[in-house]
């Protein structure tokens, strides 16, 4: 990998790639050029109808729907091999799907035990999954591969939609780093913790809420899906960094 890692013609898997912050990153990369694997974990038709999109809108790059459930250790390894084997190859993993359930957050009997299993095995164990599955293909590529992780800011606060999603996502970013760490020289591992962005997900959250992040940001601004997307293109065409979180959230949290 030399400077000017240029996406043009890379293979890209998204997951949770179909809505979201999800359809936000799968335009960017489909902007710079690459190919696209749209991961979905239901909804088949608003996959289908973002591939046509991004077809129409893109004409010379390839775009593939396919489903899986990466809370599960085969579908991620199956979503791995399908991408590889439609594309031709993998270059990017964006981790991008994510999982949780909306509680009190102190309150220790909101979640159940599968609750807690459900945001881990989604939020944290995917992660693993997916790169274990690429790594040998990246390993194998001439420029390497890169995994990027979409944590949150709630895994550095101690606050969020539920305790369960804090954890995880903290841990999270711990296994970036430990990924990072012993991956290496050929495969990189970034993450991307967003704010409170106002996607059909971030809408759950009461408006009282939603004004009050809008007011803790130093730029007095909603965050967009596609700002938390252009971090995932600079992790990706970045090759000097590896191990790092970049913080998306209008300086509600600033830190050395």
């Amino acid at each position: 990998m030399g400077y000017g890692y240029e996406l043009a013609g890379r293979n890209v898997l998204v997951t949770g790639g179909s809505r979201g912050i999800g359809e936000a990153i799968s335009d960017r990369f489909a902007a710079q050029g690459s190919n696209l694997i749209l991961n979905y974990v239901s909804n088949k038709e608003r996959a289908d109808a973002l591939k046509t999109k991004l077809l129409e809108k893109y004409p010379t790059i390839k775009v593939v729907a396919i489903q899986a459930d990466v809370g599960k250790k085969e579908e991620c390894e199956n979503l791995v091999k399908q991408s590889i084997e439609a594309l031709g190859g993998l270059d990017v993993v964006c981790s991008n799907a994510g999982w949780t359930k909306f509680a009190q957050f102190g309150d220790l009997d909101a979640l159940s035990e599968e609750d807690w299993d459900k945001c881990y095995a989604v939020n944290v164990k995917a992660n693993i999954w997916l790169l274990n599955a690429a790594k040998s293909t990246f390993n194998a590529n001439p420029d390497g591969g890169s995994l990027i992780i979409c944590s949150s800011i709630a895994g550095i606060t101690t606050r969020g939609s539920s305790m369960a999603y804090a954890v995880s996502k903290s841990a999270s970013l711990h296994l970036m780093r430990c990924l990072a760490a012993s991956q290496g020289p050929k495969i990189r591992v970034n993450a991307v913790c967003p704010g409170l962005v106002l996607t059909e997900w971030g809408d759950l959250f009461p408006q009282a809420i939603k004004d009050a992040y809008i007011e803790a940001t130093q730029t007095k601004k909603i965050i967009e899906a596609e700002d938390v997307a252009d971090a995932f293109i600079f992790c990706a065409k970045n090759v000097a960094m590896t191990g790092q979180k970049i913080v998306i959230d209008g300086g509600v949290i600033i830190q050395p």
